[in-house]
């Protein structure tokens, strides 16, 4: 481990373009739960399976019921950034970091400082009513009685992507854009099962493919470097 840990350190330094995708056990070190874990949300029991409820089409059918689940299960407010997000925000700050892909919708990243973030699956903080658009507060959801309504009587949705909805095509190009520049691609906190967000792995041309996450992927065979340990103790000595 501390070989790993010592080239890594070591291609950290050497790197000008570092960039940083990263997935739901990111945040787990900060207290919020994950999905695909013994005690993740999947593996949790439900009237209906979680992603029943995080879809579009129950959000539209049922949106009683799918707000119930979202705001005691999805609407993570409260945390504090871990020492992964204030390593990361850090380098970017140093000029060494160009962008963070994350997959994470709880906006830890922009808290601890990051500010080039380019979230695949959208924000719990920013939310729109879906017949005028205007904005409404994670705070204001979570608080709403039942449905949230905006003043004019539409629903506020949170600018999440649920199943059954592409993701956003813009980000999406950006995101791919970095990975493809980079000269270190760090992939942490991740499975790489869910697409097309673990696809975005292909872009990258670089040399230096960093995959650190407590469990084997997919894709650690075509990693140049693989640490199976928690992020925090990684980056606590980053």
């Amino acid at each position: 481990m501390n070989s790993k840990l010592d080239t890594l350190k070591t291609w950290v330094d050497e790197a000008e373009h570092i960039v940083f995708f990263g997935g739901a056990g990111v945040s787990t070190e900060s207290g919020i739960p994950d999905f695909r874990s013994v005690d993740g949300l999947y593996n949790q029991k439900y009237k209906y399976p979680p992603e029943t409820i995080i879809s579009a089409t129950f959000f539209h059918k049922r949106p009683e019921e799918f707000f119930e689940f979202y705001k005691e299960k999805m609407l993570p407010l409260g945390f504090e950034p871990n020492v992964t997000h204030k390593v990361l925000a850090r380098w970017e700050k140093e000029g060494r970091l160009d962008a963070v892909v994350t997959q994470n919708i709880d906006g830890l990243h922009q808290k601890a400082g990051s500010k080039n973030v380019l979230e695949l699956h959208g924000s719990v903080l920013r939310n729109y009513c879906t017949r005028c658009h205007r904005s409404y507060s994670a705070e204001f959801v979570k608080h709403s009685a039942g449905v949230p309504l905006c003043d004019c009587g539409g629903i506020v949705k949170p600018d999440v992507v649920l199943y059954e909805e592409s993701l956003d095509q813009d980000v999406m190009y950006r995101a791919a854009q970095a990975i493809h520049d980079a000269d270190l691609l760090i992939v942490a906190g991740t499975s790489l099962t869910v697409y097309p967000a673990a696809g975005m792995i292909h872009y990258y041309r670089g040399r230096r493919l960093v995959l650190i996450n407590r469990d084997a992927t997919p894709y650690d065979n075509q990693a140049d470097l693989v640490i199976h340990d928690s992020l925090g103790k990684v980056f606590s000595q980053l």
